[in-house]
């Protein structure tokens, strides 16, 4: 106890001191006021569930690109590098200190590698390209920062070390996803984004103001996402969790109740995606579909015949909106003639920044130009937004990169289908599974339509997604009907009075205390 006051009193005296040296009086008294919150509230907060839901937070409701930490710093020190940052410290050290904190199986790692690696190969076929460009910081800068966004999968999957923090992130992010789709309506309504106003209640700065984008007579919505396709992608990313929601949430208790609150959830969240006016969004929506037709085609005639009213209630309250989403693709001519305008301006025209940049690829088939050797913004720009990543992919790694990226976002989803069609699975557990493939072919989907790993916010979302799979397909239950680990939704098998089969003699429940 001594030594710990010690280290507190020394660690407070440390802050205090380079607050004085070296912090404008103003920041400095805010981080004075900001660590003595965070003492006096460490039991609450320094918390494995609380680690979860502060990440998650930052991801969903404080826009990537847009604030920064007001520190003196040589480069913009935004919150979810800090956030990230500190939680790997503080699972490194527990994992070093604290015997019952052990890794879990990741179970994707085998398809990260190869990704890796085929981005690795790109580089070291181009070093000569890189090297006469001077594009080598740039390179390693590209290595480390998607290090830095796939330590989100790590993270997540080392945090959900039990069934009832699986349905916590769960809930968060469909809670969270129908609020940001609340606020993009309002966004819509009254050309105001409240997510930009976090400034002024949280010790942020504004780094970057948010551009302009016009369809469909009037702004289109950005809400918490980057642009208003990573919006309206983010927010199609958390619809089958919501129904999975509600046949197996913990609350309501009563399964009518909950079909309704969740009913009226995914409503929301599909009235915030209608204010992004986003075509990709009906493409993700359509792939989620199919895919549940063709596996669960029950399901699937359930929904379409719960969305077919919706819709037609949409295209009657917002004719201007449900016409440009979707009755684009009944004209196919005016579809592809909007696809081949602007060529080389912010992909604009896809189809027409698709002849110039396979004439690039001619020259570069096989490893492009190198992993990290475009680069779109800044005085050192030297390709275009092209708002296709397959297309991206081919362009810097070549085909071995595109068949990387293949591996890469195929393996999980692909691994989840076939853990949904076993027998011996129970069906929270496969319909859990299934919901995770079907967001992740959602996912996939939006990859030839937007520069998907440039929109940080689906992809830390992916990761989520790909993390809960991951448990499933470690910690979820199995061959002859034993469970490893704690019954999902206790509280709804007891209402059912299905008995939870007991804990294993060895499970040690985790403590939820960080060890600092």
């Amino acid at each position: 106890m001594k030594t710990r006051a010690t280290v507190s009193a020394a660690l407070l005296a440390a802050i205090a001191l380079a607050s004085a040296l070296w912090v404008p009086p103003l920041i400095g008294g805010g981080i004075l006021i900001g660590v003595s919150v965070l003492y006096l509230a460490r039991k609450a907060l320094f918390t494995w569930a609380s680690a979860l839901i502060i990440l998650a937070s930052v991801v969903m409701f404080i826009p990537v690109r847009r604030y920064a930490i007001p520190i003196p710093l040589p480069f913009q020190l935004e919150p979810y590098r800090l956030v990230i940052v500190a939680i790997m410290l503080a699972m490194v050290v527990a994992l070093l200190i604290d015997p019952r904190f052990t890794w879990k199986p990741v179970k994707f790692g085998a398809s990260i590698g190869a990704f890796f690696l085929a981005m690795a190969l790109s580089v070291a076929t181009n070093v000569a390209y890189i090297s006469e460009n001077d594009l080598g910081g740039t390179v390693l800068g590209q290595f480390i920062n998607f290090g830095l966004l796939i330590s989100v999968f790590f993270i997540m999957r080392q945090l959900l070390r039990s069934e009832g923090r699986v349905l916590l992130l769960i809930q968060f992010f469909v809670w969270s996803a129908a609020v940001v789709a609340f606020f993009a309506v309002v966004e819509k309504v009254t050309n105001e984004n409240v997510f930009l106003d976090l400034g002024k209640v949280l010790p942020l700065k504004l780094i970057s103001d948010q551009t302009q984008s016009f369809r469909a007579g009037g702004d289109r919505s950005y809400a918490s996402a980057q642009h208003p396709i990573a919006l309206s992608v983010m927010l199609c990313m958390a619809l089958p969790f919501a129904v999975w929601l509600s046949k197996h949430g913990a609350k309501p208790v009563n399964r009518i109740s909950r079909t309704i609150v969740y009913g009226v959830l995914i409503a929301v969240i599909l009235l915030g995606m209608t204010t992004a006016v986003s075509r990709t969004a009906v493409i993700v929506i359509a792939v989620m579909i199919l895919l549940t037709l063709t596996l669960r085609p029950r399901l699937a005639a359930i929904l379409i015949g719960a969305a077919v009213p919706a819709l037609l209630i949409g295209a009657v309250a917002l004719p201007k909106l449900i016409g440009t989403m979707i009755g684009s693709f009944l004209d196919p001519s005016q579809l592809l003639a909007s696809q081949y305008t602007s060529a080389g301006w912010g992909g604009a025209g896809r189809l027409a920044d698709l002849g110039p940049a396979m004439a690039k690829v001619a020259a570069h088939p096989f490893f492009g130009t190198g992993f990290g050797s475009r680069v779109l913004v800044g005085p050192n720009a030297n390709a275009v937004i092209l708002d296709d990543q397959v297309l991206g992919t081919l362009l810097e790694a070549g085909a071995v990169g595109v068949l990387g990226l293949a591996i890469f976002m195929l393996a999980p989803p692909l691994r989840l289908i076939a853990f949904a069609l076993r027998r011996d699975v129970p069906p929270r557990y496969a319909q859990l599974a299934f919901a995770c493939a079907v967001s992740c072919a959602g996912y996939i989907a939006a990859l030839f339509f937007y520069d998907a790993f440039g929109f940080l916010q689906t992809f830390f979302i992916l990761c989520w997604v790909w993390a809960v799979g991951a448990w499933l397909l470690s910690e979820s239950p199995l061959l002859g009907g034993e469970v490893a680990g704690v019954e999902l939704a206790v509280q709804t098998e007891r209402r059912r009075r299905i008995a939870t089969p007991a804990l294993p003699p060895s499970h040690t429940p985790e403590p939820e205390k960080v060890t600092a």
